[in-house]
Parts: C-alpha cells; structure tokens; sequence
C-alpha cells in the first residue's frame, strides 16, 4: 500500500532520504489526492490480468498504449545517466501512469498550492497516476530497482520539462484545477 509524507528539499538528497520511517507523519490519500491531483489505485500484481482490474482502469481512462521499463542496472542502457535524469524535477504534458509491477522507488512531487514536496512509495501492486503538469522525480530505494508498466492515452509522450517550466499550459492549467478542487473541498 502506498504511503506519502511531506519531505524538506534538504532530504532530497538520494544520499539522505532513507532515514527511519519512525519519526514520519504520514499523509492520508485523500489529502495527497487534494493537494496534488495524484491518483491511487492497489491491485495484484500477480493476478491484474485474470482479475480485469488493470483492464477496467485502462478503458475508463481511454489508456491504449502500454509498455514495461525495468530500472536496474543490468537492464537499462545507460542506467546512471537514466536514475540522474528520472531524479532531475520535471513536467510532463500528459499524465505519467505507473503500476508497479516489483521493486520499490519514490515519486516525490509538489503541492499544487504550497509547492511543498510530498514523498509517494510505491512497490508491487501499487498503480499511480501524476496528472499533467505536476512537478515531480522518480528516486529509486537503496535496492535501485523497480520495474513498471507504463500506461499512456495515444502514442507515449516521453518529453521531460525541467522546471521552471510554469508558463507552460500543462502546468498552467494542473494549478488552475488544484486551486478550483481546494476551492471546493
């Protein structure tokens, strides 16, 4: 099951994020769906194809693209400059859909309002949804593996906008929309 606390930017270092998880508060999902538009869902990794559960998500959401990434070391081509550019912050146009398949990582993200960072775990059977224009980085735990299935609408978009990138329209309208669901919650 997923978990997510606020971090400091001084914890964002790879080196120094792995401090004991005893002293975190953590987030309910709620409140991390509110102030950053992150999206949830936990199946069965091992059962997602008998269950339909994958499937059901894929069509309500007109998902028609899939592929899996495996980030490690013996199977990602050029995997240090890789984890360095999944760590740089960025933006992406679409959203960036991930349903963890093994391994564990860290979608750190930023508040819609606040501009706080929040810290999502995510390991096996955990499916997550970062909507267009939200700040965020992948981290990978001290493991450094996970493999994904990576889910799109259309062809995949995979162009990353190093922030700043806040006159773009993705983000224009990501903060447009957090601010209207905070208005009305």
């Amino acid at each position: 099951m997923v978990r997510a606390w606020k971090i400091k930017e001084s914890e964002l270092d790879e080196n120094k994020w792995d401090k004991s998880v005893e002293n975190i508060s953590y987030l309910d999902l709620e409140t991390v769906r509110q102030s950053t538009g992150v999206l949830y869902w936990q199946l069965d990794a091992d059962a997602y194809k008998e269950d339909g559960s994958l499937e059901k998500i894929r069509k309500d959401r007109g998902y028609s693209y899939e592929d899996e990434i495996e980030v490690s070391s013996d199977k990602l081509p050029n995997f240090e400059m890789m984890i360095k550019k999944f760590a740089n912050e960025h933006l992406h146009t679409d959203e960036e859909i991930r349903f963890i398949l093994d391994g564990k990582g860290y979608f750190d993200v930023r508040e819609g309002i606040t501009d706080e960072w929040v810290r999502i775990e995510v390991v096996k059977g955990d499916l997550i949804i970062l909507p267009a224009g939200i700040y965020h980085r992948l981290v990978l735990d001290p493991a450094r593996y996970i493999k994904a299935k990576r889910l799109f609408v259309g062809e995949p978009v995979w162009t990353a906008y190093d922030r700043p990138a806040d006159e773009m329209e993705a983000r224009q309208k990501y903060l447009s929309e957090i601010k209207e669901a905070n208005r009305s919650a």
